[in-house]
């Protein structure tokens, strides 16, 4: 009986590993044809063979997923009506299988993050409110935030705040709210991205060249820059009037006393009117004073330093400036002070002071090329004043115009405008026939005043 139960087992045994090897032989020849139309683009014939495996083996190959994302995305694109929605709906279900399947792959946070994304996009077709979009990108956000990073699904998560504002159904406070929390994950992002770049570009700057992956890996993290820059500019511009002083002080009256004791919202509140030039006002004062006393830290330190400008008390102010800087640990956040110190000093017309800052910030974060745009203002806005003659006062602009360079190189957001402010410099500079009748081609001019350096007469 014993060797018959044995011998039984052993024959379940070898039928179920035949019948395992001949579906996942079918299904190799099936991922192979699918692939193959996929590379060719003909995602009506790869429709098929990806629907066996995708049924038959749906842990066999991460391209079940990949590939079935684009095959998915062509029929949606090329359907309507109620067959276009089957579409949506079964790429969400895609989604979530590639979560459960492959989840190191396609984390939460991301799986989430596309489907509110396709939801919004198709919501037309899905009759899906703002609210409903809304809350499948909140789930995203808060269900797994660090591994929500698309700047387009951000954008959208927060743009839909504002509509559901505008509309009446959220509070004013829960839409600053949210452009603090999406705004606060961006600078997280940004810092990662400038963080891993400045690597890159130090080891280039070190004369070593970049391995095909690290220039890949550059490439990444410059248009990550590049998206997030432009995603923080487009939430700027959608929350408009909605965040001016008249809306902000009001709120921060009313809701103070509740939230005295909440750092984080002394923070922000501080942030935000700051941000919107309410520093005149006595709330932004009152707000400083008792996040400083609450919990001191480089913001308050910096704040403070605003506030005895503001009192015309310059010393004590580049005090607390200093001490803004000395008390932050994070070289990005600490060059994003040294700018924001750099703007004080650049806007009162100290040179000098500004460049310092400026340099420092690029010290501390190289790929922000921003100081360098506005090293090169100054140098242009200060030729008239430092050269002895008209020549070497117009040369001061092709000093000028290699800092705007400089930006164009080190940051990829300000190629164009960094291009378009050179070019604009080199216009202001002596002209070839000035220089022929100059006689100086090549020499060295000492550009003096504040500037204090040199630039060499071009030879071409």
């Amino acid at each position: 009986m014993k060797t018959r139960i044995t011998l039984l087992l052993v024959a379940l045994f070898v039928s179920f590993n035949i019948s395992f090897a001949q579906q996942d032989e079918e299904c190799m020849n099936n991922l192979s044809i699918f692939d193959s139309y996929v590379k060719s683009k003909k995602y009506d014939d790869a429709f098929g063979p990806w629907k066996l495996v995708r049924e038959k083996c749906p842990k066999f190959n991460r391209a079940i997923y990949v590939h079935g994302e684009k095959i998915l995305k062509h029929k949606i694109d090329n359907s309507a009506g109620g067959e276009q929605v089957a579409f949506v709906k079964d790429l969400m279900l895609l989604y979530d299988q590639s979560n459960e399947y492959f989840a190191s792959k396609h984390p939460k946070g991301e799986v989430l993050g596309d489907k509110a994304q396709l939801m919004y996009k198709h919501r037309k077709a899905l009759n899906a409110t703002d609210a409903q979009i809304y809350d499948a990108f909140d789930k995203a956000f808060t269900e797994d935030l660090d591994n929500f990073k698309s700047p387009q699904g951000l954008y959208t998560y927060f743009s839909l705040v504002v509509d559901l504002y505008d509309a009446g159904k959220k509070t004013a406070q829960q839409m600053f709210d949210k452009y603090d929390d999406v705004n606060d994950k961006i600078e997280v992002e940004v810092e990662n991205a400038s963080q891993q770049l400045n690597k890159l570009n130090a080891k280039e700057e070190s004369g070593q060249a970049l391995t095909k992956k690290e220039g890949r890996y550059k490439t990444f993290y410059e248009r990550t820059l590049e998206a997030y820059d432009q995603i923080s500019s487009s939430m700027d511009s959608k929350l408009g009037e909605r965040a001016n002083c008249e809306v902000l002080i009001p709120l921060y009256q009313k809701d103070f006393e509740e939230f005295k004791n909440d750092a984080t919202w002394l923070q922000r509140a501080m942030n935000r009117m700051y941000a919107k030039e309410c520093t005149d006002d006595p709330m932004f004062v009152k707000v400083v004073q008792q996040k400083n006393t609450l919990e001191p830290n480089a913001s308050t330190a910096y704040y403070l330093g605003i506030l005895k400008d503001k009192e015309g008390n310059s010393s004590e102010a580049l005090k607390y400036y200093n001490q803004s800087i000395s008390l932050e640990t994070d070289d990005i956040k600490k060059a994003r002070l040294n700018k924001k110190i750099g703007e004080k000093f650049y806007r009162s017309g100290n040179y000098s002071r500004a460049r310092q800052y400026y340099r420092e910030a690029l010290k501390l974060n190289p790929s922000d090329g921003s100081p360098y745009l506005r090293i090169a203002a100054m140098y242009a806005k200060s030729a008239n004043n430092c050269g002895d003659t008209n020549f070497n006062k117009r040369a001061v602009f092709w000093l000028a115009a290699d800092e705007a360079r400089k930006a164009g190189r080190v940051d990829p957001r300000l190629r164009k405008a960094a291009a378009q402010t050179a070019a604009n410099y080199e216009a202001k500079a002596p002209t070839k026939s000035e220089i022929f009748t100059e006689g100086n081609k090549g020499q060295t001019i000492r550009i003096g005043c504040w500037i204090g350096s040199s630039v060499v007469v071009p030879s071409n």
